[in-house]
């Protein structure tokens, strides 16, 4: 096995969602399911396979269940997933074949087909000057990452307590920060279910993230940033524009402090 997809899911619920669309076999491919309940649900018969492998995580939060499963993962390479995900399997294996063809990259994020209609930068470049918004699930990196101690921060994402979003966003800045490589190649691995968070209404916990990150990657003008960033926020109509000031504030005067 070269490369393991990371599944993060949820309640019975995320594992029958799981079961009804389950993932592809794959050559040189397997699948780690962490699943987040506190029940007795049985393992559905479809994700009974060779290369899925399923543990059961009590812990809450998506970090931390992300972070679980990268303790637990086996393969050199490691992909980031959702289960509300269908893979492409040419993708699986062109995504192998770029991390191949690029011995010196440690992290690559590709693209996504979805309801959002994303745009996309249309050449590779480097993630240390961004150009765009990295989701989670578009990211895959060699395990030497985790070596490095980089996991996502438990403080940031679904289901943490104050900031519910940006945990992607911190791990990529750590991995930059660690010495590691990291870079978009215009690869789409995946197709996702409805939109993500960037394209809903935005929760406080999510815009107070942002603020969070916007301190932390632009000290010096971040605060000078926030209220475009409300004025788009509230021109896209994911939040009035004086609430989303007022949560972004909220992040950006409480900075994020080491793990």
């Amino acid at each position: 096995m070269k490369l393991q997809v990371l599944i993060a899911t949820h309640g019975p619920d995320g594992i029958q969602r799981l079961a009804s669309t389950p993932p592809p076999v794959v050559d040189e491919v397997g699948y780690l399911i962490t699943w987040q309940q506190s029940g007795t649900t049985a393992i559905p018969a479809a994700l009974v396979r060779p290369d899925i492998k399923i543990h059961r995580v009590h812990s809450t939060g998506l970090s931390n269940n992300r972070n679980e499963a990268l303790k637990r993962s086996t393969a050199p390479l490691l992909l980031i997933a959702d289960d509300d995900l269908t893979f492409y399997p040419e993708a699986l294996t062109s995504l192998i074949a770029a991390f191949e063809a690029r011995p010196g990259v440690d992290v690559i994020t590709g693209r996504y087909d979805g309801e959002d209609n994303r745009q996309y930068p249309p050449c590779e470049y480097d993630l240390s000057r961004p150009r765009h918004h990295v989701t989670s699930f578009e990211m895959a990196l060699r395990r030497r990452v985790i070596e490095r101690g980089v996991r996502f921060d438990p403080r940031f994402g679904l289901g943490a307590p104050r900031y519910e979003a940006a945990e992607e966003e911190f791990f990529l800045l750590d991995a930059l920060r660690a010495g590691m490589q990291c870079r978009f190649i215009p690869l789409t691995i995946c197709r996702h279910q409805g939109s993500t968070t960037m394209f809903r209404t935005l929760t406080p916990g999510a815009l107070r993230a942002q603020g969070v990150h916007v301190r932390a990657t632009r000290p010096a003008t971040a605060l000078l940033r926030l209220p475009l960033i409300a004025w788009r926020h509230h021109r896209a109509g994911r939040s009035p524009l004086l609430a989303a000031l007022w949560h972004l504030l909220q992040g950006w005067s409480n900075p994020r402090k080491p793990l």
